[in-house]
């Protein structure tokens, strides 16, 4: 991971902005919907937040009256959610390094950011392996990826850079992209989440096409009236776990089980 450069982004980066768009609130509403089913199983839960961004999920946690504890790398958003004044406890940290929690502590995990920043598969399993080390036995981490082929097609062919990415070896033979030193990004596809899975031993319960064709349909969406969303929205949470639409949505969430 490039921290300075993450640091860098993300200090310009307004995610409450995308969160609020037409194709950032099928997302949002998905993860909110998940993130639900598994607390209303739950008694008193502890949960965190690991890579809390602005603090979107912690805040709406902390509102329903949840003990939220919130990781987040970038100082300035680390500022924002303090500044929230909520029943939100927030610490600036590393995914990849969450010595200052003890194993077993939590019911619930959010891992929502890291693993789009997280360049190197050994960085990636190693925020998934602390996270189930500080996640209680069944508790559930629910983990997000940016996915590859959505990249593919948006910036590869609509925004038509593809050439220009094979020409700079950022894909390789089969159309993966190829993580670099100082990429912000790391694309994944359902067989790297999977191997991460089994390298950590731990069970998917469920993925999750979190915003499925949204992001295809970015003017689509905004010129919808209400009426028509609500139904776009019912259609996608009829679909999202379909696996046939789990590849070329822009984000996954998959929804873990530690022994």
């Amino acid at each position: 991971m490039n921290e300075q450069e993450l640091i860098k982004y993300y200090n310009k980066f307004n995610e409450e902005k995308r969160l609020n768009t037409r194709h950032g609130q099928v997302e949002y509403q998905t993860s909110i919907k998940y993130i639900n089913i598994y607390l209303e199983k739950m008694n008193n839960p502890s949960i965190i937040d690991i890579g809390a961004g602005s603090g979107r999920y912690s805040s709406f946690l902390a509102d329903k009256g949840y003990q939220v504890t919130a990781v987040e790398l970038i100082k300035h958003n680390v500022r924002k959610i303090e500044a929230l004044k909520k029943n939100i406890e927030v610490f600036q940290g590393n995914a990849i390094n969450l010595k200052k929690f003890k194993d077993d502590s939590f019911d619930l995990i959010l891992l929502f950011g890291p693993m789009y920043h997280l360049l190197t598969k050994e960085e990636k399993l190693k925020a998934l392996t602390e996270a189930k080390r500080i996640t209680k036995p069944k508790g559930i981490i629910m983990v997000a990826y940016c996915m590859n082929d959505y990249a593919i097609i948006t910036h590869g062919f609509k925004d038509n850079y593809i050439i220009e990415c094979l020409n700079d070896n950022q894909l390789d033979k089969n159309f993966h992209c190829l993580t670099k030193e100082n990429d912000l990004y790391s694309m994944v596809r359902l067989e790297d989440i999977d191997e991460l899975n089994k390298l950590a031993n731990l069970n998917r319960i469920k993925i999750i096409a979190t915003d499925g064709p949204a992001n295809y349909m970015r003017s689509t969406l905004n010129k919808m009236d209400k009426q028509t969303f609500n139904i776009f929205l019912e259609y996608h949470f009829k679909t999202c776990e379909r696996l046939d639409m789990m590849g070329a949505s822009a984000h996954t969430l998959d929804i873990l089980q530690k022994d």
